[in-house]
């Protein structure tokens, strides 16, 4: 096993960040912990801990001060008045489906000239594709409004407006030097867009249109707010940074889904045998696969379709047959990563190298990106997983932390026909016989930029925290300060000089269950997820540091803390 880096978040130093930090915990009433956690989290008055801990939807940004707001407004209002037929356009994952089913679904209440589009992830591809303006001309429609996607589409969106089809992007990806001819182009990563908040998803931006429509007609937003829940799933599923609005939307949408989810994702909670309360980490690994599988394995029209629907028999079939996509899509991801895990420990180039760039023209489209992932998981670096389609290379790059890899394939761009994404995670296209060449680019591009560290795994640790601090008061403030994820993710703390009390037992072959004490405390349970490896050498009796977060464990009706394992340190001394 490849031994993980700790890296601790810097505390506060100076002699005056330590008088603030004592006159926020009197000022908040909390112990010297909790409120370092909340300094590291620039929480540093009373006011902020207050919008920190109770956030307000009146927090949220005017939509208007978005690049084109106004004029999308104006569009859509003017479309909506004349009885104009509506497209709206969304992509094949979890944000795209989310911000169809919120901005249909929406409209659809009081608008009936309306449909949807999804492109087909294997006939069409990613975003803005020729066969949906097909429809869209062919079918008399004269507005398209895009969400989640869009954005890079450029040729195919100013040919389609010299044909009279009229463009809102709603998009959130990184623009390419040159924007589609739109009536509006909503996107608050536009290098010209002073809107305050850069992170939104494809469904955060459709919702702020929807916002700035209510205000623009100045009709109440209460209807639009039951759709939070569709945005939450969207802010998990896409991983983006839960600080700002997108913390407010979270907070908000999280309340929705676990209250009062509507009846497709409620269906698919149960389908999928989880148990509210639901928070970001039960989104990201319960609801997102099984809402992704429809697009992956055959449609994602099956996703849009649970997630509008209104009768409970009907959202219940839905359910059934995602969950039968999401099985298969399971198997497939097992077969490719061993696959492709083949591959690598195969060749010596590839198991030295800095970056995984593999093809194989038979893998599931599909399933790319998780591939990636999952080989990440392995060998700790840049990844792209590529199969064919439509006679191309196309496929997902995934990243490690620090690394970004959006800008390594942009200086490949040469060689692909199309890409787009995130500073994490891309998609791309390119011509078959290019993709050794590729495969040659970037890793020379990758080597050249990325630190020796990124390549090493890293846990990033909140503080050193005495086991005798913890308590049921302590886990209730500290869980108040979700939704977790990435900025502000669940804390991870160090216990150092840590003895295992009784015999550490290993469950289902991978994973460590133990008991544990540190001087002059009390005995916490622990669980250790695929941490086995850690038996022998806890058998021998050391003390050891523990790197750990906080839960909230239940079974058979009792509830109790226990320690989630993230690592074991043991000391040499």
């Amino acid at each position: 096993m490849v031994e993980k880096r700790w890296t601790y978040q810097i505390p506060p130093e100076t002699q005056e960040e330590k008088e603030r930090v004592e006159e926020l915990a009197q000022a908040i009433n909390l112990n010297p912990f909790l409120t370092t956690l909340l300094w590291q989290r620039n929480i540093r008055s009373f006011d902020d801990a207050k919008a920190f801990f109770r956030p307000q939807l009146n927090q949220l940004h005017d939509p208007f001060l978005m690049k084109d707001m106004d004029r999308a407004v104006e569009r859509l209002s003017h479309a909506l008045k004349a009885g104009e037929k509506i497209l709206v356009y969304g992509d094949y994952d979890v944000d795209g489906t989310t911000s169809v089913a919120l901005f249909y679904g929406f409209l659809r209440t009081f608008y009936p000239s309306l449909e949807f589009y999804i492109p087909d992830r294997y006939k069409e591809g990613y975003g803005v594709q020729q066969p949906g303006i097909d429809y869209a001309l062919a079918n008399g429609f004269t507005l398209i409004v895009t969400l989640d996607c869009g954005i890079k589409s450029v040729d195919l969106i100013n040919s389609a407006r010299e044909q009279g089809l009229d463009f809102i992007i709603c998009d959130h990806h990184r623009p390419g030097d040159q924007l589609p001819d739109a009536v509006a182009v909503l996107d608050p990563k536009r290098e010209d867009c002073q809107y305050p908040f850069k992170e939104l998803t494809g469904c955060g931006v459709g919702f702020k249109l929807l916002q700035a429509y209510c205000q623009y007609e100045e009709i109440s937003q209460e209807p639009l707010l039951e759709y939070l829940d569709l945005v939450a799933v969207s802010i998990a599923a896409d991983i983006v940074p839960i600080v700002g609005e997108n913390r407010i939307l979270a907070y908000y949408g999280l309340k929705q889904l676990n209250a009062a989810p509507r009846m497709g994702l409620k269906t698919l909670i149960r389908a999928a045998g989880m148990k509210p309360p639901l928070d970001i980490t039960n989104v990201v690994f319960g609801l997102s696969p099984r809402i992704n599988a429809a697009g992956r394995i055959k449609h994602a029209y099956d996703a849009v379709n649970l997630l509008l629907c209104e009768d409970e028999a009907e959202a219940e079939d839905f359910a059934r047959i995602i969950n039968v996509h999401n099985t298969d899509r399971r198997e497939f991801d097992t077969r490719i990563t061993q696959e492709a895990l083949e591959m690598i420990e195969g060749n010596d180039w590839l198991r030295s190298a800095k970056t995984t760039v593999l093809f194989k023209n038979d893998w599931n489209k599909g399933v790319v990106g998780i591939v990636a992932s999952r080989c990440i998981e392995r060998y700790y670096r840049p990844t792209i997983i590529l199969t064919e389609s439509n006679e191309k290379a196309a496929g997902s790059a995934r990243s490690v932390p620090g690394f970004d890899v959006y800008e390594a394939i942009e200086a490949c761009s040469d060689l692909l026909e199309q890409f787009g994404g995130h500073m994490y995670a891309a998609g791309l296209t390119l011509k078959v016989e290019n993709v050794p060449l590729f495969q040659q680019r970037f890793e020379e591009v990758v080597a050249r930029k990325i630190r020796s560290e990124d390549l090493t795994p890293q846990i990033d640790i909140d503080m050193k925290l005495p086991l005798t601090t913890i308590s049921d008061k302590f886990f209730s403030i500290l869980s108040q300060m979700g939704p977790f994820g990435p900025q502000n993710m669940t804390p991870v703390f160090v216990a150092e000089q840590v003895y295992v009390y009784g015999t550490p037992r290993i469950l289902k072959e991978k994973h460590l269950k133990m008991d544990v004490r540190q001087q002059g405390g009390g005995v916490f349970p622990c669980i250790g997820f695929g941490l086995a490896h850690f038996y022998e050498p806890l058998l021998e009796g050391k003390p050891f540091d523990l790197c750990y977060q906080i839960e909230m464990n239940e079974f058979q009706g009792r509830r109790n803390l226990q320690l989630h394992i993230k690592d074991i340190k043991f000391r040499t001394a």
